[in-house]
């Protein structure tokens, strides 16, 4: 599978927006699902959204559905994740994750991804 890698974290003022990249270094993503957690200190790792290997099944958690939208481009071997009216809530660690599970339900818990990458880290101000 070779490395993830994501990309697109830092600051942002509450209200403003971001796009977050999940790429395979040296392996091919579209071979897996994907999903995107995230963790801030002290805080449980929570599950955000997940997308199926074709792209036409999305999952999102209730914190962030409306808000965030999970995309992949297969051709660039990349996963997305827009960000929008983010607020300082959402400052934590980003993680983009791979997973052979078929089953969105699944795909919410981290055991179930079998590649992660190392986070981009993102910052809403007040």
């Amino acid at each position: 599978q070779g490395e993830l890698v994501e990309s697109g974290g830092g600051l942002v003022q509450s209200g403003g927006s971001l796009r977050l990249s999940c790429a395979a270094s040296g392996g091919t993503l579209n071979s897996y699902a994907t999903g995107w957690f995230r963790q801030a200190p002290g805080k449980d790792r929570e599950f955000l959204a997940s997308i199926s290997r074709s792209g036409t099944v999305h999952d999102y958690s209730d914190s962030v559905k409306g808000r965030f939208a999970i995309s992949r481009d297969n051709a660039e071997n990349t996963v997305y994740l827009q960000m929008n009216s983010l607020t300082p809530e959402d400052t934590a660690m980003y993680y983009c994750a791979a997973s052979t599970s078929t089953i969105p339900q699944a795909r919410r818990f981290g055991h179930n991804y079998n590649y992660w990458g190392q986070g981009t880290q993102v910052t809403v101000s007040s």
